[in-house]
């Protein structure tokens, strides 16, 4: 009898030890809260107004214990989704890692069409207007500089009120086709450089073909400013 006992509290301590040696739920679910609340604080000193809810996890869940603090990180960025994941991990010398999942609210400043705008429009200052948005609704990202859009084309109709985004706009071309530019062969140690014609049109950072006037060759350039391309040597 007194053996049956002494197995029994001996199985109980070991399953006790067991449990206290285990990384709980509840431990993970704070880590990724205390995560995303620091995050949310960096924010907030941007002026964003930043709302969260960490999601559940089955509490009957239990991991290796965590010789280290559980490290953690967001899998996707929360500035533009509403559940953005966080990755608990251990790297310890039984590592694991668990995936956690929360709704976020961002709110702030973004800019916004002040009237219906038409595909092709230069956008200048009194065509936008800043409003307080909520910022990770949308996939594709906000604009908030004025001055970075501004001279910049309208690549679809916008309607009025609608958050602009990167992907409405695109920079005006640089070279139109048949304007004269002049190309700059360059290399580590020279440069030189020649009149030239371009083939089509492109802006800034694209390539375009260019025909050099002097030798009636064609080449393909880079566009680096209006009216100029340049020739990697």
């Amino acid at each position: 009898m007194r053996t049956i006992f002494l197995a029994t509290f001996c199985l109980s301590t070991l399953g006790l030890n067991a449990a206290a040696a285990a990384t709980t739920a509840s431990e993970i679910r704070d880590a990724a809260g205390q995560f995303i609340e620091t995050w949310a604080d960096e924010q907030r000193q941007q002026q964003y107004e930043v709302n969260f809810t960490v999601g559940g996890i089955d509490s009957r869940l239990s991991l290796a214990a965590c010789e280290q603090a559980l490290e953690t990180a967001f899998t996707n960025d929360p500035l533009r989704t509403t559940s953005p994941s966080v990755m608990v991990s251990c790297a310890g010398e039984r590592p694991w890692r668990m995936f956690v999942t929360a709704s976020v609210e961002v709110h702030g400043p973004a800019l916004v069409a002040a009237r219906p705008l038409a595909r092709g429009e230069r956008i200048s200052g009194e065509l936008l207007q800043e409003k307080q948005v909520q910022i990770n609704a949308s996939r594709r990202g906000i604009l908030t500089d004025i001055e970075q859009v501004s001279g910049m084309l309208v690549r679809r109709p916008v309607n009025a009120g609608s958050v602009l985004t990167p992907d409405l706009l695109e920079a005006p071309n640089a070279v139109e086709r048949g304007d004269h530019v002049i190309i700059t062969a360059k290399s580590a140690v020279f440069s030189v450089s020649s009149r030239g014609k371009a083939l089509a049109s492109a802006s800034v950072g694209e390539q375009v073909m260019v025909e050099n006037l002097q030798s009636a060759r064609t080449v393909r350039a880079t566009v680096t400013a209006p009216g100029r391309v340049e020739i990697a040597m």
